[in-house]
């Protein structure tokens, strides 16, 4: 599984703690018990057979149900302890994390989490992968082989400058919202689709027709805003410690609101459920309690619409 995660002999060795001639010489022996041959070795980056790849799924099952043998000795006992290793978007992470690492340290002083910012196609790769055990990130993706649970639903609100017509208005229509002037996220960011999609129109990706800025963050977003006029669209969580000047030029949707549905995604062979669920109750304490129900709220697909 190493070498076809790592597609290297040397790269898979070192992460297995083993040279790598011994690894080579373990896939041989593998191979000769099976009669199968289960890597292309020349191919660089090696890959596996179409018999190989069949093989390896085999034995993603099989050490996955190994370790769920052990999770269910552990949940027996009632511990939760371990590593959990969490994929989450860039534009939750900053407005989630800080609260939600604290809370969860206090109450799980036995699971080490290891986190990592990715963008959603990356945590999506690496769940399939087995280099994550869970993501945190916008859905539907829809991806077969990975299992999404939905946590909540944060409203998208608009941020404008005076200077604009929107801050005219004391709740926005979607239809209110004009073409041009906006600041976007780069390409790559699932909200960046969220956004244009809300628009229902492709709307120009920019606010100044001398600048052409590519972000992936959600902080520039504002000061652009700011300082640059234009206006642009927030979620939510982005917006909890804004100062009341900063609230004045927030202007919310009409129902139903324009969400994005936040979930808790997993591989299909995930054995860790204690320590997601330990995750979810303390995702649930620190996110406010509207934004767990989906009534009258509109989930904006992560999929551009043009």
């Amino acid at each position: 599984m190493a070498v076809d995660t790592y597609r290297s002999f040397v790269a898979a060795a070192r992460q297995c703690f083993v040279t790598q001639p011994s690894l080579s010489m373990q896939i041989h022996k593998l191979e000769d018990e099976l009669d199968v041959v289960i890597f292309d070795r020349s191919k660089s980056p090696v890959v596996p057979t179409p018999v190989g790849k069949l093989v390896i799924e085999q034995a993603k099952a099989i050490l996955g149900k190994s370790r769920q043998m052990r999770e269910l000795v552990s949940s027996t006992k009632n511990k939760i302890e371990g590593v959990l290793r969490i994929g989450i978007i860039p534009t939750l992470a900053p407005y989630l994390l800080p609260s939600l690492v604290a809370q969860f340290n206090k109450a799980y002083p036995k699971v080490k989490l290891e986190v990592w910012e990715y963008t959603t196609d990356i945590i999506v790769e690496y769940l399939k992968m087995d280099k994550l055990d869970c993501g945190l990130i916008a859905t539907p993706v829809d991806e077969v082989g990975l299992v999404e649970k939905p946590l909540f639903y944060e409203n998208f609100v608009v941020y404008t400058s005076s200077s604009n017509s929107l801050y005219q208005k004391k709740v926005i229509r979607e239809e209110d919202l004009p073409s041009m002037g906006i600041w976007v996220l780069n390409e790559g960011h699932c909200m960046r689709n969220q956004v244009l999609n809300i628009c229902s129109r492709k709307a120009h990706a920019r606010a100044s027709k001398n600048l052409e800025y590519n972000t992936g963050s959600v902080e520039t977003l504002k000061r652009l805003v700011e300082t640059n006029a234009g206006w642009t669209v927030l979620n939510e969580l982005s917006i909890q410690d804004f100062s009341a000047d900063q609230l004045d030029n927030v202007r919310f949707f009409r129902t139903p609101e324009p969400v994005r549905e936040i979930s808790l995604v997993t591989n299909k062979h995930f054995v860790k459920k204690g320590l997601a669920s330990a995750l979810e109750e303390e995702i649930n304490q620190v996110i406010p309690s509207k934004m767990r129900a989906k009534e009258k709220k509109k989930v904006i697909s992560i999929d551009r619409q043009e």
